[in-house]
């Protein structure tokens, strides 16, 4: 099967900034597979190494089901035992290849396997190499982590939920970020090495990023003195900023965040006792008249529909939001006419061979959006074009197969 979209993407891969760049990603779940992704829509070339019974993510269910697809867009894979002496050759022969390898397995396994940095470095001086990992070095190194475990332990969790509930956010935050700045360092490590000749090692860590999120409210305590409540139960900023149930049981969040945006408000509705009373003429006096003013706003707007009062506040110029299901997405009229979307191959499962819209990266650049080059590749879809680029025989590759060494 072809791994080329039916459609031409928005940029030819020679405009784009990363191409011609190789990159070999020995990486699986979400945290490297991400930083691929970013390469490889920023036009790089990008090698996914896959186990020969393929990547696990490749046939999640549940939450996991739309990892493979959704983050090895723009990529090539070859299949490789890497436990099998010869797997692990060819792989060090492609890793020798690489401007970037990327890699996201427990301390000390690539090392094992002489995939490390230290080991190709060596052959490979101008070797970017990106680790991604649960924790950077320190005594956390050796612990197992996943997004859900560092969001436990780095406050994450508890400010998302409300008081003795910590929950989880609804994504993986941790995993996709923590490979952006994977993505970030090679980035910059691309550029240094533009100037010293010389490549170097990255490292990009669950935790570490998880910290940087909660950045704020550990900065807020040192400040104020005061433990940053969880944000279900914080002291808001402003008094209109919330969600609202309204007519029919449906949801809107509705906010006016300035005294000018309150008074905005005020006439909007007709609520001219309101902005004529004297204990609400500032945010903050508003903000301290929150536990009476928010009841009697939602008693005053809860006969009034979602869609009505969203028309009135995009015309008057005032944030609000609809509160969406991620499957609604693929309605969003601003979404459909911008091309936030593109049409992906599925690759696995019941409906292999099936197209999906699937969210593209969020950036523009020369006025176009990153497109989709290459669908999810199908496993091994290119193992055995890349082993005779490094100069393997029609008759060695058969070898490696029988030998299950590749796929």
């Amino acid at each position: 099967m072809s791994n080329t979209p039916d459609a031409s993407s928005p940029q030819s891969p020679r405009s784009l900034p990363l191409a011609g760049l190789r990159v070999v990603e020995f990486t699986h779940m979400v945290m490297g597979p991400t930083c691929g992704m970013v390469l490889a829509d920023l036009g790089a070339e990008v090698i996914k190494v896959e186990p020969v019974q393929g990547d696990r993510t490749r046939h999640l269910l549940g939450v996991g089901a739309g990892f493979f697809p959704m983050f090895n867009r723009n990529k090539k894979s070859i299949a490789l035992d890497l436990r099998s002496a010869a797997g692990a050759e060819a792989a060090r022969r492609l890793a020798a290849s690489a401007d970037v390898l990327a890699e996201n397995f427990r301390p000390g396994t690539m090392a094992r396997l002489g995939l490390d940095y230290a080991s190709l470095s060596k052959e490979n001086p101008r070797l970017i190499y990106v680790s991604h990992k649960g924790f950077l070095p320190g005594p956390y190194a050796m612990r197992t982590a996943l997004d859900e475990v560092v969001q436990m332990m780095g406050g994450l969790a508890y400010m998302t939920g409300r008081p003795g509930d910590p929950v989880r956010a609804g994504t993986s935050v941790n995993d996709i970020m923590g490979g952006m700045f994977g993505a970030i360092g090679a980035m910059a490590a691309l550029i240094q090495r533009g100037i010293t000749g010389r490549g170097q090692e990255v490292q990009s860590a669950l935790f570490e990023n998880n910290v940087f999120l909660v950045g704020q409210h550990m900065l807020q305590y040192a400040i104020t003195g005061q433990p940053s409540a969880p944000m279900p139960d914080r002291v808001s900023a402003w008094a209109l900023y919330d969600v609202f149930t309204v007519k029919d049981g449906e949801q809107i969040f509705l906010a006016a965040v300035s005294d000018s945006q309150w008074q905005t408000f005020c006439d909007a509705f007709g609520f001219d006792d309101l902005k004529r009373d004297p204990a609400l003429a500032t945010n903050n006096d508003r903000v301290r008249m929150r536990p009476t003013l928010l009841p009697e706003l939602r008693r005053r707007l809860a006969p009034r529909g979602a869609a009505e009062l969203a028309s009135v506040f995009e015309r008057i110029g005032l944030p609000f939001a609809p509160i969406v299901k991620p499957e609604e997405l693929y309605d969003d009229p601003h979404l459909r006419a911008t091309g936030g979307l593109a049409d992906i191959r599925l690759p696995d499962g019941e409906r292999a061979g099936q197209m999906a819209g699937a969210a593209l990266f969020p950036l523009m650049m020369d006025g176009e959006r990153l497109g989709v080059r290459q669908h999810p590749p199908v496993l091994g879809a290119d193992t055995d074009a890349l082993l005779e680029s490094l100069g393997y025989s029609a008759a060695e590759i058969a070898t490696l197969r029988q030998q299950g060494a590749a796929a």
